[in-house]
């Protein structure tokens, strides 16, 4: 019981590094700028939803698509170790990482639907380093940790959707300064996540 608990403060702490609600609100708030509040929460809820439906699929089918591709589980911790790490330096070096965002989300804000799956669901919140980090969590896992891995991933979307509802009083409350330490320290926590895929691949490599 213990180590089920244990590893569930472990991918809670790699999901909310990566997604990072707090960080994200900004984000969400340049996106919807004009908006109604009623539009902003429709906004939130489709993004969230589309989010966890992505990651789970591929926490599910993670399996499968690694027999698809031929990945083997070392090969892919190394490489998703490496892009994790290049993520949190770039948030240590406060950086807005080209992976875990989009470079065009001006463009994008003339449809809410649009907006809510494109930027927001995809890159920003259910990205390639959010997949990854479900994904290394689920490659040896059992029934119990993959269910433990969704559920978890629902508590962080349950609370990015009460984040992004809250925008407004959160950065007024918060301030950008506070939310920028907060990217720090996120950033930091992937670096030493993304160093330990890559070390855990290498001793599974050559089987130390």
């Amino acid at each position: 019981m213990d180590n089920l608990i244990t590893y569930a403060l472990s991918v809670f702490m790699g999901f909310f590094a990566i997604m990072n609600p707090i960080a994200n609100t900004p984000i969400f708030l340049g996106l919807v700028e004009g908006k109604k509040a009623e539009k902003k929460k429709k906004i939130a809820k489709t993004a969230t939803i589309t989010a966890f439906i992505i990651v789970v699929c591929f926490v599910l089918g993670g399996k499968y698509i690694f027999q698809l591709f031929g990945i083997t589980i070392p090969a892919f911790k190394i490489t998703g170790g490496i892009l994790i790490f290049y993520v949190g330096f770039e948030m240590l070096m406060s950086k807005t990482s080209k992976i875990h965002t989009n470079e065009n989300l001006e463009d994008n804000d003339s449809d809410d639907g649009n907006i809510a799956v494109s930027p927001l669901a995809i890159p920003i919140l259910a990205g390639p380093g959010t997949i990854v980090t479900a994904m290394n969590y689920v490659t040896e896992a059992n029934v119990s940790h993959v269910g433990i891995v969704i559920a978890v991933f629902g508590v962080m979307i349950v609370l990015t959707y009460f984040a992004f509802s809250l925008s407004d009083y959160i950065v007024d409350k918060v301030g950008d300064d506070m939310i920028a330490v907060i990217g720090k320290l996120m950033g930091l926590i992937l670096a030493i996540i993304g160093t330990g895929m890559v070390t855990e691949g290498i001793k599974l490599s050559y089987n130390l």
